[in-house]
């Protein structure tokens, strides 16, 4: 146990560096941002995550009193909708860190002691997950407010691998009886318990996320014009949305350009397409006469392991595409170390037994499923986390460039309003296959 304690200690610090990294640079101005309902502002994310690490760690486990005794009514999620937290009055950056750093304080020296539990461990364990989601949420917070971006110091100090011959291909996975879901190992959110049998037939999909190569094609066809591709709920978002493009293009002269933070980039055809929504998706796929993946299919092409006839798969259930090892610079676009998107073609080795590349990291994966709870669903102690979003949110997997390797795995599933354009996000297509038999 005290091995595993001060590997909480060191992710418990990393946390709060990358946390204070993606803050950098912010103005007082900046840091109370500007009032829109896709996001919050920085400063009520900074105090929020020590908040939150505060409640479960200290006062949840000890029953040890508030640092702040106001801190509940600025920074309690459930309690505090969106659109009221802009109206707050906030402590300044500095007020903030304080009471941020004694929280982080007052948790390592619990975990410092010598009769750290099973339950300190899960409780921390949350409170750390929480932090690198929130990071993540502050750098899109950067991009949608055209922050300039922050500066990370843990980057990448070699090149990307990328397989320039890669041709993208459908790839094709046989029906059968798939357990999806976690099994039982190391920290599980609610809503992946636990594995449980489900039926998927035949289906193919793509080896790659669609790029914005791909992607320019549908805006340049009409796309976003055509109504008969777009579902009743998409149409009636893109007419409302005034939407005729993607979220941050724009045309410059004869092409296109995209912003990036606070600056601007050309399209790159070979980058995943990023900044869609649902929606964007959805109509997308509709045009190609392809869909999304369910999550199940995404799930069962992710981890799962053909069989040595290659009509069916095993029963191995990866943690990761390529196996249980965790992420590294080899396999997947994380962690921020490579400071933005990269080709899709990159990370050979980071392929999914079936050959499916890219799904972990680079952009997360809308999938065709909406969110709801497995079978036997049960409320862990943090009991908004999934709940409320059930049956009014579609599922997302695989992760982001800017997403924790420590918060991802194959079962990992995100979610979000089927508007929500401003997140890393991208996708894959599928398409069904009537015939049981793989050739």
């Amino acid at each position: 146990m005290e091995r595993e304690a001060q590997t909480l200690i060191h992710h418990l610090r990393d946390a709060r560096k990358r946390e204070l990294e993606v803050l950098s640079g912010l103005t007082p101005t900046q840091m109370a941002g500007q009032k829109m309902k896709e996001i919050e502002p920085p400063i009520w994310e900074m105090g929020h995550v020590g908040w939150f690490q505060e409640l479960w760690t200290s006062r949840h486990l000890d029953g040890a009193p508030p640092i702040d005794p106001t801190a509940d009514e600025r920074y309690h999620s459930f309690s505090i909708p969106n659109a009221e937290r802009w109206e707050l009055a906030f402590p300044t950056f500095k007020e903030t860190l304080t009471y941020i750093n004694a929280v982080l304080e007052r948790t390592i020296a619990r975990l410092e002691r010598d009769d750290v539990t099973e339950e300190d461990v899960y409780f921390t364990r949350l409170a750390i997950n929480h932090e690198d989601m929130h990071s993540e949420t502050m750098v899109h917070i950067r991009q949608t407010l055209g922050y300039t971006q922050p500066e990370i110091a843990d980057t990448r100090n070699t090149p990307v691998p990328i397989e320039t011959a890669y041709e993208p291909f459908d790839v094709r996975i046989p029906g059968g009886i798939y357990l999806l879901g976690a099994l039982k190992d190391g920290f599980i959110f609610d809503n992946e318990k636990w594995s449980h049998p489900v039926e998927i037939e035949p289906f193919a999909i793509s080896s790659t996320p669609v790029t914005m190569g791909d992607y320019l094609r549908f805006v340049e066809a009409g796309g976003y014009g055509d109504r008969s591709i777009w579902s009743d709920e998409g149409w009636e978002w893109r007419s409302s949305a005034g939407a005729e493009r993607p979220a941050f293009w724009a045309r410059d002269g004869e092409g296109w350009i995209r912003r990036v933070f606070a600056g601007d980039a050309p399209l790159d055809p070979h980058l995943p397409m990023v900044h869609v929504n649902w929606f964007e998706a959805d109509a997308y796929a509709r045009w190609t006469g392809r869909r999304l993946p369910t999550e199940a299919e995404w799930e069962l092409a992710a981890s799962s392991e053909p069989s040595p006839d290659g009509r069916s798969f095993t029963t191995v259930k990866r943690r990761y595409p390529w196996g249980d090892e965790p992420p590294d610079e080899s396999r997947a676009n994380l962690d921020s170390a490579a400071q933005g998107l990269i080709d899709v073609r990159s990370f050979p080795a980071g392929d999914s037994a079936w050959g499916l590349r890219g799904m972990i990291g680079n952009v997360w994966e809308w999938t065709a499923s909406t969110f709801e709870p497995y079978p036997g669903f049960f409320l862990d102690p943090y009991e908004t986390y999934s709940e409320p979003s059930f049956g009014q949110q579609k599922v997302l997997r695989g992760g982001c460039w800017v997403t924790r390797g420590r918060v991802i795995r194959n079962t990992f599933r995100n979610f979000y309003t089927p508007d929500r354009n401003n997140i890393y996000a991208g996708f894959r297509t599928a398409v069904s296959i009537r015939s049981r038999r793989v050739n």
